[in-house]
């Protein structure tokens, strides 16, 4: 086994422990699942985490989300299909993956507001931390989906 492909859930599972308890909330969140596998996989494709995105497409066809919506995901500016409250959670899960470029804005927390109240606001940016944090796991220890 290389360096690359330590299997750091078997390895060190309390080192990942609470980011896989974080599942078990967010399992029954104020976000609805087929948002929050959404907004799981724009993360994890922002992060290029292919297993994460695999298993987050997987999940949200497995919710009943369709091929075509979870093939849109990676241009949802610009798909049709997509609801304004869909947008704003997917326009804050791309801000606060991208925070080395900045402070999301406020008019996307605006944007936010006018759709989610408190709770879900902190549950939406709850699942986007997680999820980075996930995917930095999956993506420097070389984790890929599993073929075919």
């Amino acid at each position: 086994m290389t360096a690359m492909r330590i299997q750091y859930a078997k390895v060190a599972p309390d080192a990942v422990k609470g980011m896989y308890a974080s599942n078990a909330y967010f399992d029954s969140c104020s976000i609805p699942q087929t948002l929050r596998r959404l907004i799981e996989l724009r993360v994890s494709q922002i992060n290029h985490c292919s297993y994460c995105t695999w298993l987050h497409a997987k999940q949200a066809r497995d919710l009943g989300e369709t091929d075509e919506r979870i093939a849109a995901v990676v241009d949802w500016r610009t798909a049709d299909g997509f609801s304004r409250r869909e947008r704003a959670a997917l326009e804050w899960a791309e801000l606060g993956t991208r925070l080395s470029e900045g402070a999301p804005s406020d008019s996307a927390f605006a944007e936010l507001r006018r759709h989610f109240d408190d709770r879900q606001i902190v549950d939406i940016t709850a699942i986007v931390a997680n999820m980075n944090a996930l995917n930095r796991m999956a993506v420097s220890f070389r984790l890929e989906a599993p073929n075919g």
